[in-house]
């Protein structure tokens, strides 16, 4: 894997130490997540961050155990980084940290004061909500380590404050439960119990969300270290609160084995393509209905369409097959009206998509293309057909096909159904409402890959070998647009809402037509001329613009507050993900695409440290925004690069 770490230079300025995130998750949708610096920027940073009935109904418990060093003159030193809604930074542990390293996925801090050095290192054990921390005396000593446990226990996407009861303190053996939730266990257990008032998120500020909240001090662990090689281990979970664990240095020795485990199985062709595999094992995740994947740390949950554009990705390209067809197959099963349930984040099923069930067809013929399963393609070919049967007749928010060019076409008034989704007071902002270029794409793409699974298992392909043919003429007609590159939508009333042209086109400068070149069963041949306008417009080193800036309505920046993010996430932001698309087009048609991969790669030791960000700004210097890990950024560029 490629060498992540930071001197005292980063670690050292709290700046640069706080834009770099660290992540470790167990597996389940839950994680422990922070800073190199140590500094928590974001109400959704902790050490125990604990997954809900789905994957993003997340709550925060142990926020924080923050490290004093008693040496042996007598003097202490502490190790934590606050920042207040005061604007001190205090303590400000960061200007004693002597190193950060992310190795075999375990982050690893290393603090200097004078001779003696102490080690942390932070891990989750793999399907249960358990973090483990250790602190080891590298050098010097004898030293008392007291570690102070901060808590709360709220949902992730908010904030407590004193105003509320404080959390209830059930002191066990060896620590504390906190709110019949979760527990804390480690050596020679002081409570205290007090509130921490004003503690305050930098990240938050920026987004325009409120900054502030107050934390429950719980009491504090204090061991002595004798000498070298002397460890204090703490652990927390949040299950089976009566059995504890096994010991932290244990936890955290099996975590780093199991990551290895996981490059290994993968087969990567290089450090990068390692580093990409171990990123993509933090978005797969085991529900209690099988796989599933999160969209993103640390807000997102599932979203079927992220599901099935990373599925090549995440899967087949880390050697997960077999836990691919068990997601391909749950998946499946809830099909209803030929639409692919998208769970979101709201906790309940929705069928609000129009590509995301085309992304499901997609995966399913990937899957069986990569490892000869024949057996889904045979138990799993009456639902494409039912697919296409669906979006023949008709099915919820106008998609349905149009008899007279065979495309796909939908959309409902104050709806967005493509992946460009964002609103702003409920309005969209690209509802895209007709014929969506990469819609289409998919379309041809999904009938193409139908009518050769149902050859495959010699199976009836329904109506998707009959329906093909005029639907890709019509795509090759129809989509060639006199700029040069293909129109964006066609057929679109929210062109003319007052009544105008029934039949009005899109030419809006994006990315989204680049599918139909990329696709397996293309609709298009490979074209330079097009794909060379869009990389010079689009093509950035962390991936592609949304939309090209010279068009209307261009923003460059994805920053302040929700309105004005939602409001240029499509209109020009950067998605990481987007260079899956461009390469698979770029490679098919000859161009050089030697360098294109070097942005991102230096991007895996900034932001989310060994990931890809869900987003960046479209002007210079493009600096990465969103989520700062991503399932389809990671799945796709891992995808390209090991064509």
């Amino acid at each position: 894997m490629l060498d992540i770490s930071f001197g005292p230079q980063v670690c050292g300025d709290l700046a640069a130490g706080a834009s770099r995130e660290w992540l470790v998750t167990d597996g389940r949708g839950g994680y422990a997540m922070g800073t190199v610096s140590g500094l928590r920027t974001r109400r959704y940073h902790g050490l125990l961050v604990v997954a809900g009935t789905t994957s993003a109904a997340r709550r925060v418990g142990l926020v924080s155990l923050d490290p004093a060093v008693t040496l042996p003159s007598g003097a202490q030193v502490r190790l934590g980084v606050h920042e207040w809604s005061s604007g001190v930074v205090d303590p400000p542990g960061h200007t004693l940290l002597e190193r950060f390293d992310l190795t075999d996925g375990v982050p690893r801090w290393r603090w200097r004061i004078g001779d003696v050095v102490i080690e942390r290192e932070i891990a989750m054990t793999h399907g249960s909500p358990c973090v483990a921390v250790t602190h080891r005396l590298v050098s010097g000593g004898p030293v008392t380590l007291t570690l102070a446990a901060v808590t709360t226990w709220r949902d992730a996407h908010g904030e407590r404050d004193r105003q509320a009861p404080p959390p209830r303190m059930d002191n066990v053996d060896g620590g504390t439960v906190i709110e019949g939730a979760f527990r804390v266990h480690g050596p020679d257990w002081v409570p205290a119990g007090n509130w921490w008032d004003g503690v305050y998120h930098r990240e938050e500020a920026a987004r325009g969300l409120r900054a502030e909240e107050d934390l429950w001090y719980a009491g504090s662990f204090t061991a002595t270290l004798d000498g070298p090689g002397a460890v204090a281990e703490v652990t927390a979970w949040a299950e089976q609160l009566e059995q504890v664990p096994a010991p932290a240095a244990t936890i955290v020795a099996a975590a780093r084995a199991r990551n290895r485990a996981v490059v290994a199985a993968a087969k990567p062709a290089d450090a990068v393509d390692a580093t990409l595999a171990l990123a993509a094992d933090a978005f797969v995740v085991r529900t209690g209905s099988g796989p599933d994947v999160v969209a993103g740390y640390p807000w997102f949950g599932a979203w079927s369409r992220d599901t099935m554009t990373s599925y090549e990705g995440l899967f087949l390209a880390t050697g997960r097959a077999d836990e691919g067809r068990e997601l391909l197959r749950g998946y499946a099963a809830t099909l209803s009206d030929g639409m692919l349930a998208n769970t979101a984040d709201t906790g309940h099923v929705e069928y609000n998509t129009v590509d995301g069930t085309l992304w499901f067809l997609h995966a399913v013929d990937r899957h069986v293309t990569a490892t000869s399963d024949i057996d889904l393609a045979a138990e799993l070919l009456p639902a494409l057909r039912e697919v296409v049967a669906a979006h023949l007749r008709g099915t919820r928010y106008g998609i349905r096909v149009d008899e007279g060019d065979g495309l796909l076409t939908g959309g409902a008034g104050g709806e967005a159904l493509t992946w460009m989704d964002a609103r702003v007071y409920g309005v969209p902002i690209t509802s895209r409402e007709g014929k969506p270029v990469e819609v289409n794409a998919l379309w041809v793409n999904g009938l193409a890959a139908v009518s050769e699974l149902a050859q495959l298992v010699d199976g009836d392909p329904g109506a998707a070998t009959s329906v093909y043919p005029k639907a890709q003429e019509s795509f090759r007609a129809r989509y060639p647009a006199p700029s040069g590159w293909l129109y964006d939508v066609l057929d679109t009333p929210a062109q003319y809402p007052l009544g105008g042209d029934p039949h009005a086109d899109d030419d809006a400068l994006r990315p989204n037509q680049l599918l139909a070149w990329s696709l397996p069963y293309a609709p298009l041949e490979p074209d330079p001329a097009p794909l060379r306008a869009i990389g010079a417009a689009l093509l950035t080193p962390l991936g592609l613009r949304s939309l090209a800036p010279d068009s209307a309505g261009y923003l460059g920046q994805h920053r302040g507050g929700p309105a004005r993010r939602d409001g240029a996430y499509h209109q020009g932001t950067v998605w990481p993900w987007l260079i899956g698309p461009y390469v698979s087009a770029a490679r098919r048609a000859g161009l050089d695409i030697s360098d294109v991969f070097l942005g991102l790669t230096a991007h895996l030791s900034e932001y989310g440290l060994g990931s890809v960000s869900e987003t960046a700004d479209g002007d210079p210097p493009h600096g990465a925004t969103g989520c700062p890990f991503q399932a389809w950024s990671v799945a796709e560029l891992l995808r390209v690069r090991q064509v």
